[in-house]
């Protein structure tokens, strides 16, 4: 598994609580493939309190990609959804889950948030 991966998932629980998912609850199990193997990564939200481990349960939802094109992810060169779409990714169980996704991984490199955006140009924030 790459130190970016490990990262990701470290990242995450260290934050402990999102607050963009404070209404969610559920569980989504990552298979990522390299070398011919699969890491396991387990990823339990709870009102917003996230836990991860690298259990092989049954989840809610399960993600399965390269583990290189999940690099991508968080790099923020890919998104789930548009991936999904594309089958760079497969999945198992609950959609909503996937959309959800958007809201954990690194924005578009070069992106910006509308109001600075909007303020950079000199106009209302």
């Amino acid at each position: 598994m790459s130190e970016m991966t490990r990262e990701f998932f470290a990242a995450l629980e260290r934050h402990g609580h999102e607050r963009v998912l404070k209404k969610t609850s559920g569980t989504i199990r990552f298979d990522l493939e390299h070398d011919h193997e699969v890491d396991h990564w387990f990823v339990e939200i709870r009102s917003g309190a996230i836990r991860v481990s690298h259990e092989n349960s049954d989840a809610d939802t399960v993600i399965r990609a390269d583990n290189a094109f999940f690099d991508q992810m968080i790099r923020g060169e890919a998104k789930p959804l548009p991936a999904w779409l594309r089958n760079d990714i497969t999945t198992e169980g609950k959609f909503r889950f996937i959309v959800l996704l958007e809201r954990l991984f690194a924005p578009p490199p070069g992106a910006r948030h509308p109001r600075v955006l909007a303020r950079d140009r000199g106009g209302r924030t």
